[in-house]
């Protein structure tokens, strides 16, 4: 399976590499080709909803002269596609965030009969870690992802949250088997 990684974090040791390291070396280990992109430091601009893309229907068709349309052209590609990300302010890293928004012109045509995605069939998977639990904090960076589904007609192929992270040395060993039952799950 060819997996592409997307990393929002801005740091490259810090506790989401470091998770989402663990997850890729178990994918690699399992025979699957995995491919990391690291989006800080990259040339992400926001979507400008100018729709231009809503006219190329075979190739994803922003307009944009920066970084992303090679990030899409390599979802594209995939079979799995796995987003991480630290939680900032109950979402994804702006990082992250500018590549999701950006997905826009991957698709045609949402809520009509003849809907169409260039993503149609993927695996989609989501890893996230924050300094806080789950309650009142996570959940709706969650809820956005599995809405975004729906749009790009792909699976959702699971999720994970270590929060209560400090420091990726303070991960226990309990997490980092955790990567690799995650790893399993997403690429079933």
């Amino acid at each position: 399976m060819n997996i592409l990684t997307l990393l929002g974090s801005a740091r490259k040791k810090g506790n989401t590499a470091t998770a989402l390291g663990w997850v890729e070396d178990a994918l690699t280990g399992m025979g699957h080709d995995v491919t990391r992109v690291y989006l800080h430091g990259r040339h992400l601009n926001g979507c400008m909803g100018c729709n231009q893309c809503k006219q190329v229907l075979d190739a994803p068709g922003c307009v944009q002269q920066d970084d992303v349309p090679e990030i899409l052209a390599q979802m594209v590609a995939a079979d799995l596609i796995l987003y991480a990300s630290p939680l900032y302010f109950w979402g994804a890293s702006a990082q992250l965030k500018a590549v999701i928004d950006r997905t826009y012109s991957l698709y045609t045509r949402y809520h009509e009969t003849d809907h169409a995605s260039l993503l149609e069939g993927r695996r989609q998977a989501v890893l996230m870690t924050g300094a806080g639990g789950w309650d009142n904090n996570a959940e709706g960076a969650f809820t956005a992802f599995k809405r975004m589904q729906k749009p790009h007609k792909t699976h959702y192929a699971g999720e994970w949250f270590i929060g209560n992270c400090t420091t990726p040395s303070a991960m226990t060993p309990a997490i980092k088997n955790k990567a690799l039952d995650f790893a399993r799950q997403i690429s079933v």
